[in-house]
């Protein structure tokens, strides 16, 4: 690998790399990150589709804005945001070695695709959809929202007609799929390092997550600290996969790091997971009559499918929708499932640890309480790594020590600090009563099965008295 001809003082990042965008055939939008963005001709043919333009109607971290009010931001912006970084990350790499590593415009073009079509295949609140509605309709394990985006995208090319190469067709669903364990990019040879950008199979830093650590941090009124921007300065295709200066292995860590605090205080927030857990069970309860679970397998009707499906339940006067009705006004009245108490599993558990149900919570119930039934229970059984289970990610990744080198390594975490944690993954288990008068009920029995699981208490304190004594 030759060296890269490169000032050993970091370039001035620039978004909008000179001659990327023909202004005279691009549009212009203002984004609240990255303030101009250029859409090229081809992309605004997939923009300016219904298919597209639902994403407007999905907010991008589902029902987190009943607790985080700020976060009513959509996939749209997220896939706006997620196709310019991919823009500038492959444009950054062609600035410094395009001709080395023989990247053309179409390669800029099919990156640029895949950011901003990646996310084209969620469904009504995003991820609570995929993992918790769908799982209890559906008996095919195999669905999933990466999937749905590459028969979606298919859908719009044929429906509206869009003149594109079938060979640019096929590497953009490539891209988007290419973080899944099935992906084809796994036995591509040629340019492998372009399968890296949007959707990071190998060491999981990618573009998409670049754009929602920023994007939900501001959302929510939360600082970030992780700064991606010296990752897309610094990083260098060397061996066929983007590499990164050693210095920067903290930015990295950082990186890692900003995802799993915002799992632990917005996506996985105790009231988020109640009202989560809630939604789940009153669209469960509408589908015999909606059949919602229909809707999944055929592009031409799932892209109808949004959040409004809610409001659909909500407003609709049909008596066999009434248990749905009752939970989603329970949520606007507040009157939410109650958290009882929760126990973070004891790390030389974790490996063989299963995930807690309703039946195990009654099952170490002790007479003498009201009985409890499955349906008076919930648990949230929450998982927050660093991308890769209980391993560190940083193992996966390739440094390299200056521009003038020419050989990459991997490094070890206690080579750079004794500081960094040496585990890399929590599971929570949650336990919430759904009706006020079975909270000691629910909270007693929760302390038995830890007891009996463990052989002591692992929650941090008792439930409140005044969540026990509620009624």
């Amino acid at each position: 690998m030759g060296a890269c001809n490169r000032d050993e003082l970091l370039p001035k990042f620039n978004y909008s790399p000179a001659a990327t965008h023909d202004r005279r055939s691009s549009k212009h939008v203002r984004d609240n990150v990255y303030g101009n963005i250029y859409l090229d001709p081809l992309c605004l043919k997939f923009i300016d589709t219904q298919q597209f333009q639902r994403l407007r109607d999905l907010k991008q971290l589902g029902v987190t804005y009943l607790v985080y009010p700020g976060a009513v931001h959509s996939r749209f912006e997220h896939s706006l945001g997620v196709y310019w970084l991919a823009n500038a990350a492959i444009n950054q790499i062609r600035n410094h070695q395009g001709p080395e590593l023989d990247i053309d415009d179409f390669d800029v073009q099919t990156v640029r695709l895949a950011g901003l079509l990646h996310d084209v295949g969620h469904g009504p609140f995003s991820h609570m959809f995929e993992r918790g509605f769908l799982p209890r309709v559906l008996n095919d394990s195999s669905w999933s929202h990466e999937d749905m985006s590459t028969r979606m995208v298919d859908y719009i090319v044929d429906e509206h007609r869009i003149d594109i190469q079938p060979e640019c067709l096929k590497k953009v669903k490539d891209m988007i799929v290419a973080s899944c364990e099935h992906a084809a990019p796994n036995k591509v040879e040629e340019k492998r390092f372009l399968y890296d950008i949007v959707a990071n199979g190998r060491n999981s830093i990618d573009v998409d997550k670049f754009d929602y650590i920023v994007r939900d941090s501001r959302a929510c009124g939360l600082g970030c600290s992780f700064q991606f921007e010296r990752l897309m300065e610094t990083m260098r295709v060397m061996g066929n996969e983007i590499c990164y200066r050693a210095k920067e292995y903290l930015t990295i860590h950082k990186l890692f790091i900003a995802r799993a605090d915002l799992h632990r205080t917005v996506y996985t927030h105790a009231k988020v997971k109640a009202i989560e857990l809630m939604v789940v069970d009153a669209l469960l309860k509408a589908n015999n009559h909606l059949r919602i679970d229909s809707f999944v397998h055929d592009p031409a009707e799932y892209w109808k499918l949004d959040d409004s499906i809610l409001k659909t339940i909500e407003t609709a006067p049909d008596p066999e929708l009434k248990e749905a009705r009752d939970l989603i006004l329970r949520i606007r009245q507040r009157k939410l499932y109650t958290f009882c108490n929760e126990f973070a599993v004891p790390r030389d558990k974790l490996e063989h640890f299963k995930d807690i149900t309703a039946q195990d919570i009654i099952c170490s119930q002790v007479s003498g309480r009201a009985t409890l039934k499955e349906e008076d229970i919930a648990v949230s059984n929450v998982k927050i790594d660093l991308t890769r289970g209980s391993r560190n990610p940083l193992g996966r990744i390739m440094f390299f020590q200056d521009y003038e080198s020419d050989e990459k390594f991997p490094i070890q975490d206690d080579q750079v600090s004794h500081l960094l944690p040496g585990c890399c993954q929590d599971k929570i288990v949650r336990v919430y009563s759904k009706k006020d008068d079975l909270v000691e009920a629910v909270s007693e029995a929760f302390e038995n099965f830890q007891l009996k699981t463990f052989g002591m208490k692992a929650q941090v304190h008792a439930t409140p008295e005044k969540k026990r004594k509620f009624c």
